[in-house]
């Protein structure tokens, strides 16, 4: 978990990025820019934003030889080592960009690297860097007083409310590749942000093991639970699943399974679908691992718990009380209609 909150500005470094193909140049500022309390309140909004809207998936640098080969970590690691070196390095890091921008479609735009401070990640303080490209640019009018006339200027400026690409870079888990978030909102070329500039890959901890074992639960009950059983038996098995790791600190697959799947059947169909499907989630060799609570709210807030039906009826379950569908929600089929039945307990209905 981050907080941006009380985080500081500590420097801010702007240059200009063309797109290296079309043979655009690359403009390296001299100077730090001079910040002003007006200023950081607009680039905090502006840079910030989207990493408190996005779920916080983590990555970290890597490279297949060895990290000291990734550039962009060795640019970043002397820049924690002395900060006073931020400008300097951020010209390194504009040409490190300018080298990668060779497709096509990639946009010329502003590059923004900043110094942190005060940065809050799992309750530590710490300094990060965060690197920021505006793309898009938008049209605006300004007005002009003219004599007694108002004139209307066209002009192109960068949208505040939405970033183009940026990552943030916590001086934290050095050894691992730093723990760093990243957004891309362009998509235009998926591999240039993350693989070819920042060299990234998942940052593998509990918050990712517990995500990925949840989407792989959410998988087997479409791919398996509801073809051998039916949409309530999906929703319910999905239901115990997370309710399991709401509970749960830590992780054990076969508790997780003698708890969680009451057909037994389908527990030799579950280790099946491991084997062949494992390497998808990268969970291959997961059985037992510390549950990360705020994955698991994440991945609750994601997965369908609604049986639609062609009868324009839905019958919603809870997820926190799942034994409630299971006692008081039947299935069946009606013989004269030639059509199924669910039949619904209840004592009273709840008022809104």
């Amino acid at each position: 978990m981050i907080n941006l909150y009380s985080t500081q500005f500590e420097s801010l470094s702007v240059h200009k990025i063309g797109n290296k193909s079309r043979n655009e140049n690359i403009f390296l500022s001299d100077q730090a820019y001079a910040l002003n309390d007006e200023l950081v309140a607009l680039l905090k909004e502006y840079f910030f934003k989207p990493f408190r809207e996005k779920e916080e998936n983590y990555y970290q640098f890597s490279n297949e030889a060895d990290l000291e080969f990734n550039p962009l970590y060795k640019i970043v690691s002397e820049v924690f080592d002395n900060p006073s070196t931020i400008h300097e390095q951020s010209k390194r890091i504009g040409a490190l960009l300018y080298e990668q921008s060779q497709h096509p479609h990639i946009k010329s735009g502003e590059l923004y690297v900043t110094y942190l401070e005060n940065v809050s990640i799992d309750n530590e303080k710490v300094s990060a860097i965060g690197i920021f490209k505006s793309e898009l640019k938008y049209d605006y009018l300004q007005f002009d007083e003219n004599g007694s006339n108002i004139e209307l200027v066209l002009q192109q400026g960068v949208n505040l409310n939405k970033l183009d690409k940026g990552c943030l870079i916590f001086n934290y888990k050095k050894e691992e590749g730093y723990k760093i978030l990243s957004i891309d909102s362009n998509r235009y070329d998926t591999k240039y942000w993350l693989e070819h500039f920042l060299g990234v890959s998942a940052f593998v901890d509990s918050n990712y093991q517990t995500k990925k074992y949840m989407k792989f639960c959410e998988d087997f009950a479409k791919d398996v639970v509801l073809p051998a059983e039916d949409k309530k038996e999906e929703v319910m098995f999905m239901n115990r699943s997370v309710n399991y790791f709401a509970k749960n600190d830590e992780f054990e697959e076969t508790n997780f399974l003698n708890e969680v799947i009451d057909n037994p059947e389908l527990i030799p169909e579950f280790k099946h679908y491991k084997v062949e499907k494992a390497p998808k989630y990268q969970i291959e060799d997961l059985t037992t691992f510390p549950i990360a609570n705020s994955a698991v709210s994440a991945a609750r807030k994601k997965m369908k718990n609604t049986i639609n039906l062609d009868t324009n009826i839905q019958i919603k379950m809870d997820f926190i009380n799942p034994e409630s569908a299971e006692k008081f929600v039947e299935k069946g089929w009606d013989e004269e209609k030639q059509m199924y039945y669910y039949l619904v307990y209840f004592n009273k209905e709840q008022k809104d």
